[in-house]
């Protein structure tokens, strides 16, 4: 209200019309010198207005501005401005910023340098490949598309680091060995069949997920870590395994256990429980009681075998003068893995200690089909060497009794036989006797002389199959019953014949003898035409010496033969050409004239 006296205001009675901000031109808010027309100005109120109009346009001048350099400053997922080891992710999209960042990271040699980590006083190389140490790319450009844009800055954002912590750790152990002090894991072990506890300690280790955890936060800034050791409890207590002892340990062994089967019981004895239940600690120190399938089966193998029969395995018979395949056969077995839950169960209780066997069928290991799988079809080779004396000499049965152990062997692609291996030490109580053999460079008796013979004939017949040779020894002196060059003697354990199958089939050995005679066959499919051997020349020809021994059971009189050098080459043959050749080279010694004479005679000459 006015004072009484003061003039009155004059009314203005024009309509206030209200018009868009967009509607009025920022340049013709500021250029026009006249109002619009449509809207006459009050008296004394012109200037005003066009003052007021000029300060509303310049605000929407300046929030358009505002909002533009919004939308640009956020354009793209990730916000102007941000980096990640130096590479500009700004304004791009996910997809962009991801292969952007991935070409970055394929230039930076350090993400491939090898990381030093230290723990205590001690230095671990670790290769970021081996321990799965990486730049998470997708997480990382997830995090780059947090936070607010730095228009005209740089707003660094760390990498997301992913390792594989079990990995790490086991390369820091390895590299490493013992660190720290290694925690006492409590038990409950058996002094016989009397329990007693082992009480736990705490140690001091490495944690993997806290090692993963510095490496994580280190790299790659920085190509070296400290990796913390950590306090490390068990998590069974020493109560725990009083508790166990009490309630599990004594228990088990508090007498025998009966498992009952069709064909009859089995008596499992406290001594067999307590060498079968395990009551040792993991890594972290707990301990779950259970019965070791494998362990039980060992104690009480004699017993248990009487109430099981053996699965027959499917093999070849080589009757009838080529093979054939005789099927396997089911057995039976008591299944003790799939009874260890109930038998510790009845162990720990206080009833009847007897539980009904668990009966399996047991499968053969190599079944009719895996046989017919190996192609054993064809003779692919076969070799013969002859010797005297017929078969009542020790020679002949040493060379006998070798053929009996290897008839019927079969060798699987892949496999190495050996001699020495498959026959095991050549004694009396497999049935060798005493013939000569070459020892010290002189023939003296000893036990298994003449396998030497079936030796050279396994390795001819193996030879001549085009078969891998992997062992084999030439004799010292040369006998003409033997090819030269490509013959192998044999002495256990030092010396030895081996061949490797190398083949994609399977390869059987048919050994067959006379009295004059010992032939050993491959039965296989043909990977070559055949296997031929050309001979060199002899060479470096030496004589032989003369040199008296004392006479007397050990002496053994020979008349001498003479040494030389030669070479032989193994030649393959396939589509009419010889594919490949191998070649053999052996240096024979000449072999003494060995003269036996009594004691006082005795000299070399």
């Amino acid at each position: 209200m006015s004072a009484a006296g003061d003039p009155q205001p004059t009314v203005e009675n024009t309509p206030t019309v209200r018009l868009p901000a967009q509607a009025v031109p920022v340049h013709d808010v500021l250029d026009s010198a006249d109002p619009p027309p449509a809207v006459p100005p009050a008296p004394g109120r012109g200037r005003g207005r066009r003052r007021a109009l000029i300060a509303g346009a310049a605000v929407l001048v300046l929030a358009a501005g505002a909002g533009t350099a919004v939308t640009w400053a956020y354009r793209g997922d990730v916000p102007l401005g941000v980096t990640v080891l130096g590479a500009d992710l700004g304004g791009l999209s996910r997809s962009e910023a991801a292969t952007r960042l991935r070409t970055h990271l394929a230039a930076d040699t350090r993400l491939t340098q090898p990381l030093t980590v230290r723990v205590e006083d001690r230095d671990a190389t670790v290769k970021p490949a081996d321990v799965g140490l990486v730049v998470d790319v997708d997480a990382t450009v997830a995090a780059a598309t947090a936070g607010n844009p730095a228009p005209f800055g740089e707003r660094a954002v760390p990498p997301v680091v992913a390792v594989d912590a079990e990995l790490l750790d086991a390369a820091l152990r390895k590299s490493l060995g013992k660190v720290g002090e290694t925690m006492t894991k409590p038990a409950v072990v058996f002094d016989g069949v009397t329990p007693r506890a082992v009480h736990p300690k705490p140690g001091r280790g490495l944690d993997p997920d806290r090692s993963a955890a510095a490496v994580r936060a280190a790299w790659p800034a920085s190509a070296q870590v400290t990796v913390p050791l950590v306090e490390v409890q068990p998590t069974t207590t020493a109560a725990e395994v009083d508790k166990l002892v009490e309630d599990v340990a004594r228990p088990a062994v508090a007498g025998p256990l009966t498992i009952t089967t069709a064909k009859g019981d089995l008596t499992v004895p406290p001594a067999a429980i307590a060498k079968s239940l395990v009551l040792t600690a993991d890594k972290t120190g707990r301990i779950e009681p259970r019965i070791d399938a494998k362990k039980l089966r060992a104690a009480v193998a004699t017993p248990l075998a009487k109430l099981e029969t053996k699965p027959k395995d499917a093999r070849f018979s080589l009757k009838g003068g080529k093979p054939s395949i005789v099927a396997g056969a089911d057995g039976t077995a008591v299944d003790l893995a799939a009874m260890a839950p109930e038998l510790l169960t009845v162990l720990r209780g206080t009833g009847e200690r007897s539980i009904e066997a668990t009966v399996t069928k047991a499968a053969p290991a190599r079944t009719a089909a895996d046989l017919t799988k190996l192609g054993v079809k064809e003779k692919i080779s076969t070799f013969t060497t002859k010797f005297t004396g017929g078969l009542g000499s020790s020679r002949s049965q040493n060379i006998v009794q070798a053929a009996k152990q290897v008839e019927g062997t079969l060798v699987l692609p892949g496999e190495t036989f050996s001699l020495n291996k498959h026959t095991g030490e050549r004694s009396y109580k497999q049935g060798y006797q005493d013939a000569p053999v070459i020892l010290g460079g002189k023939l003296v008796p000893g036990v298994g002389g003449g396998v030497s013979q079936f030796t050279t004939t396994l390795f001819n017949a193996t030879y001549y199959a085009g078969l891998k040779d992997v062992e084999h020894k030439p004799h010292s002196y040369y006998f003409d019953r033997y090819p030269p060059v490509i013959e192998s003697t044999i002495f256990y354990p030092d010396l030895d014949f081996k061949f490797k199958n190398d083949s994609p089939h399977g390869v059987l050995l048919d050994t067959a003898y006379t009295s004059s005679s010992i032939t050993v066959s491959v039965w296989s499919t043909k990977v070559w035409d055949k296997v031929t051997t050309e001979w060199s020349k002899r060479r470096n020809v030496t004589s032989p010496r003369t040199i008296t021994l004392p006479d007397g059971p050990s002496c053994i009189a020979t008349g001498g033969l003479p040494g030389f050098t030669q070479d032989a080459f193994r030649l393959f043959h396939r589509d009419g050409k010889v594919q490949k050749r191998e070649k053999f080279t052996w240096k024979y010694d000449a072999e003494p004239n060995y003269i036996c004479a009594k004691p006082d005679e005795a000299a070399e000459d």
